[in-house]
């Protein structure tokens, strides 16, 4: 019997890392909404009060950059008063001539993965399903129950016990969350259990040995980015899988449809699971590789890890004659012209 054990993590909305992917993703679609072929770079940092918008974008959309930051941390739930310096240019003319030819091309070299597995009904990795969802239900609870001790900022953290490669158990839940002063740890302990971990973890998967650790450091008052800065692009293991496959060079958040980065990590992704949801295999991982102004990929290889049904090359076969993997195929098979991104930024965007 072979056992070993692997973790993932998660954050919440409210991490200073969130609030920038968030900012970044709503002006991507404040774009698009008015200029479907905009191209959109803008990233995001936070420290205290100060917010700082910065990048690269050629739209025809009139953006208004300080009242989507402003509407973005609101929404979130934080009631302080921000500043914002915005620092905006032109995509440069190099690139935009490269990727927009008589087709859209890639807007940049790189490496993507796609990854699925049989674990879960989402296809996707235990621990990075459980972290995510249980960083969800700690936003949820704290929209919804105007008695709550918890406040914006927080981070889950699940570890499964494997057997012979499948899923036997959590062995430990790890969960900090940002709250209000003069709520006692036990007080924070027995609320996150009943209305967070009950409501996500199956009751099947936890035993007398599971061990469940709130808030290890003490006092978690002072949070988000009062309590640390924060950057767009920063938590792309969150995003993904949890670190159970390997991911690409690039962030996904503030990125429009033309950058690979985004745009084939979704469609990888997408590839992935169909792969083994029509039983080829029980995991699959898939790399792509672009160039900037070309519009085939460079390469196309695929792991199965032993577990398929049928020959990887057969599956990479298949993968060629059924999706258009050029950056256009890309973006029409997905309808990434759309202004959906902010759907995507929290909780895993697969």
């Amino acid at each position: 019997m072979e056992k070993y054990y692997f973790t993932s993590e998660a954050v919440t909305e409210g991490h200073p890392d969130k609030i920038c992917d968030l900012i970044s993703d709503a002006i991507l679609d404040a774009a698009l909404k008015e200029d479907e072929k905009s191209k959109m770079a803008v990233e995001v940092t936070i420290k205290d009060d100060l917010v700082l918008i910065y990048g690269e974008a050629k739209t025809t959309a009139k953006i208004d950059y300080e009242s989507i930051a402003k509407k973005v941390i609101r929404k979130i739930g934080y009631d302080e008063k921000f500043n914002v310096i915005t620092k905006i240019s032109e995509q440069s003319k190099e690139i935009s001539d490269a990727v927009e030819k008589d087709i859209t091309c890639a807007g940049d070299q790189g490496i993507m993965f796609g990854y699925a597995c049989d674990e879960t009904k989402e296809l996707m990795p235990t621990a990075i399903v459980f972290a995510n969802k249980l960083a969800k239900r700690l936003a949820d609870v704290r929209k919804c129950d105007v008695n709550t001790p918890l406040k914006p900022d927080g981070k889950t953290q699940v570890t499964i016990e494997y057997v012979d490669g499948n899923v036997n158990r959590v062995d430990t839940i790890i969960i900090s969350s940002q709250h209000k002063k003069g709520v006692s740890i036990e007080e924070l302990r027995g609320y996150i259990i009943k209305n967070v971990i009950n409501e996500v973890i199956p009751k099947n998967l936890i035993d007398n040995a599971t061990k469940i650790l709130i808030n290890t450091s003490g006092s978690f008052v002072v949070g988000g980015p009062f309590g640390d800065s924060g950057t767009t692009g920063r938590k792309i293991i969150c995003d993904t899988y949890g670190g159970y496959s390997r991911i690409g060079g690039g962030c996904l958040s503030s990125k429009d449809p033309s950058k690979v980065d985004r745009s084939a990590a979704y469609m990888l992704r997408h590839i992935a699971k169909n792969v083994v949801a029509n039983g080829l295999t029980r995991k699959c991982e898939i790399q792509l590789s672009y160039a900037i102004g070309v519009r085939e990929p460079i390469s196309i290889y695929i792991n199965c890890f032993n577990t398929n049904r049928v020959p990887e090359w057969l599956i990479i076969k298949l993968i060629k004659s059924k999706f258009d993997l050029t950056p256009q195929g890309i973006i029409e098979y997905l309808k990434l012209r759309e202004p959906i991104f902010s759907k995507t930024t929290n909780y895993g965007h697969f």
